[in-house]
């Protein structure tokens, strides 16, 4: 098999149907996996898996995981999700949405549709998380005693400094945040951190709420259709636009999430906090 090119993706753009021919067919354990020429499909990303794939039917069929697949440009194999020898975006690797399913999809042009209510509760769930972000940016900005890199709003990036791993959920999130050794080197202060929670987490709320009321506008920039295009997500909060890296989905605007509310807590052995994210 010979693959020409990376997967060109529409769902960057919010699209959730399309029509494409198949390129190409790799087996997936026991399943089948079908690749395209364009699709509408997120598939998880082995690099940073936070978004879950997007399900639906392709040709009809159901589409039960969607998967991120590589394979060297005139090579034979393709390799798919942690297999993958090389970091995205590697020249001479054509990139790939791998859609996988039960049973083989037929040759030649196939309709593919994405689940709409799975797809829209993972968009709320991602847009609120990087909302939460921020807003726990704000409420932390006290607790830092040395300069660090800032967010898009001008407060210490947290989130980006202390992150471990984030997972998107529907209508919803979970970040760990390692508040380690390097942490406290860096200038954060963790003394007191715990009985301080309900202040900072009324703090969370407060800005989660005049945002959601702002109804700011939200955009993914995309430099191409190309699976391995940097995109970014946008959004014109209030106290200045903001800009993420960001490979996942999202809503278009910030009151769509209707509201959307922050539990923090500690770890027992208070190494880690952990932020929940529910919408509505």
């Amino acid at each position: 098999m010979r693959i020409g090119g990376s997967t060109l993706v529409g769902y960057p753009a919010g699209e959730m149907r399309g029509r494409s021919a198949v390129v190409g067919t790799v087996p997936v354990g026991d399943r089948y996996g079908t690749i395209v020429a364009e699709t509408p499909f997120h598939p998880l990303d082995h690099t940073w898996p936070d978004q879950p794939a997007d399900l639906g039917t392709i040709g009809g069929i159901a589409v039960v995981d969607c998967v991120t697949g590589a394979v060297a440009d005139g090579g034979p194999t393709v390799r798919l999700g942690e297999d993958i020898p090389v970091r995205r975006g590697t020249p001479g690797w054509s990139w790939l949405v791998v859609h996988v399913t039960d049973e083989p999809v037929p040759a030649g042009e196939v309709e593919l549709v994405v689940d709409e209510r799975r797809r829209r509760a993972l968009s709320a769930g991602h847009t609120a998380c990087h909302l939460t972000a921020l807003a726990l940016n704000a409420a932390l900005a006290g607790r830092w005693r040395k300069e660090v890199p800032v967010d898009g709003l001008g407060h210490p990036d947290f989130d980006q400094t202390a992150i471990t791993s984030s997972r998107i959920l529907p209508d919803g999130s979970r970040d760990v945040y390692r508040l380690g050794k390097s942490l406290r080197r860096r200038g954060f202060t963790v003394e007191g951190l715990a009985e301080d929670l309900p202040e900072i987490t009324r703090g969370v709320d407060g800005r989660l709420k005049e945002w959601i009321a702002a109804d700011a506008p939200v955009r993914i920039d995309s430099p191409g259709p190309e699976l391995t295009a940097r995109r970014t997500w946008h959004c014109g909060l209030p106290g200045g636009e903001v800009a993420i890296p960001c490979g996942g989905t999202h809503l278009s605007r910030t009151g769509q999430l209707g509201s959307v509310a922050a539990t923090l807590e500690l770890s027992a052995d208070g190494t880690e906090l952990i932020m929940h994210t529910v919408v509505g």
